[in-house]
């Protein structure tokens, strides 16, 4: 069933609709069982066999290397801005922190917590606004870790690659993970929220260097440690399990996709439209991000006036093009334009935007 309507919520963000479809079609019976998959036990069969494919395409489509294990989290990536630090920022040591944003703000404020946290580079410009990524690291020798966000939603910047790094590398990755092949072996710790590309709420999927996994502290409670849960298969306490049930769904619609290559292209595609459309309007429309720095999974831009900002939104909605609204903390207009968003959506808002121009510019 086909949706008018174009989704460019920021997250909780729309899904494929073939996956939509899929769980409809499944919900009363889930395999001939008779039951919902939610309404099965987490130690059952026919969730145990969800549950393992779930990993399992992880592995396979992130190319995750025998050195790594995968497993799944509750409590969001605000969740894992307390315990990375619990289970590796121990006394004496420093965490580093590349702050790139409001979320590893967030994620720098909660290690504070815990022991000793500073930040080794900041993103902001003179007028305390994030508008590039910074390259420059003073990194702290022998540091416990740095951590590092890949995509910042709010401000729209993107980190396009990653450095080698003597220390373990933790990479918040909730709003681009699974948009483009990534070198896995390079992280100490990925951890992403699924709710942008992956799936619904609910579940964080995270992947960890079973080496450094080794050096986590046993001084917290086992549900905090990430090593009962990688033990335990994240198994250790019910998991979300319709949530996982959906990831897996939507790890499958990637991979018949073309993979993280064809995500790749796809989102590539779809940033050259719509960061065309803007920077071709004369003027009319803004990007205030550099434009190495410009993320292909949230676009942001500005319009002449807040009341012209209001129109564009409103009318938009009114075309079926929704959560076009910037973060409160920035404003403006702000496109989500995670896998699960069509090339032909982002056509139909550019042709949008041509429109609206000829009618306001």
């Amino acid at each position: 069933m086909a949706r008018d309507i174009v989704n460019f919520n920021a997250g909780p963000a729309g899904l494929p609709t073939p996956v939509l479809e899929r769980a409809q079609s499944e919900l009363l019976e889930f395999e001939g069982t008779h039951m919902s998959i939610m309404e099965h036990s987490h130690r059952g069969k026919a969730y145990d066999a969800v549950h393992h494919e779930a990993m399992d395409l992880t592995k396979s489509l992130l190319k995750v290397p025998d050195t790594h294990e995968v497993f799944f989290m509750q409590g969001g990536a605000s969740g894992m801005f307390a315990t990375v630090p619990m289970n590796f920022l121990s006394e004496g040591r420093v965490a580093d922190y590349v702050v790139t944003g409001a979320w590893s703000k967030k994620a720098l404020a909660e290690a504070q917590f815990v022991g000793e946290a500073r930040a080794a580079a900041d993103g902001r410009n003179a007028d305390g606004k994030f508008v590039s990524v910074p390259t420059e690291w003073d990194l702290t020798e022998g540091a416990a870790y740095v951590h590092v966000t890949s995509n910042n939603t709010i401000f729209g910047t993107q980190m396009k690659s990653f450095p080698k790094l003597a220390s373990p590398m933790v990479a918040d990755m909730s709003s681009d993970i699974m948009s483009r092949p990534l070198n896995v072996e390079d992280f100490g710790l990925i951890y992403a929220g699924a709710q942008k590309n992956l799936g619904p709420s609910g579940v964080v999927l995270a992947i960890i260097k079973k080496d450094w996994l080794q050096e986590a502290s046993t001084k917290i409670p086992k549900i905090f440690r990430y090593k009962t849960h990688v033990d335990k298969q994240s198994l250790f306490h019910t998991p979300p399990t319709f949530a996982i049930y959906l990831m897996r769904n939507v790890m499958q619609w990637i991979g018949e996709n073309g993979g993280l290559e064809g995500m790749q292209a796809r989102n590539a595609e779809k940033a050259k439209h719509l960061y065309g459309a803007i920077d071709e309007s004369g003027g009319f429309f803004n990007c205030p991000v550099d434009k190495e720095a410009r993320s292909h999974m949230n676009v942001v831009w500005r319009l002449p006036s807040e009341d012209l900002e209001k129109r564009f939104i409103a009318e938009a909605a009114e075309a079926g093009m929704v959560g076009l609204k910037g973060h409160r903390d920035v404003g403006g207009i702000r496109a989500s334009v995670y896998n699960a968003v069509e090339v032909a959506g982002v056509q139909r808002l550019v042709s949008f935007m041509s429109d609206f121009k000829s009618k306001n510019g």
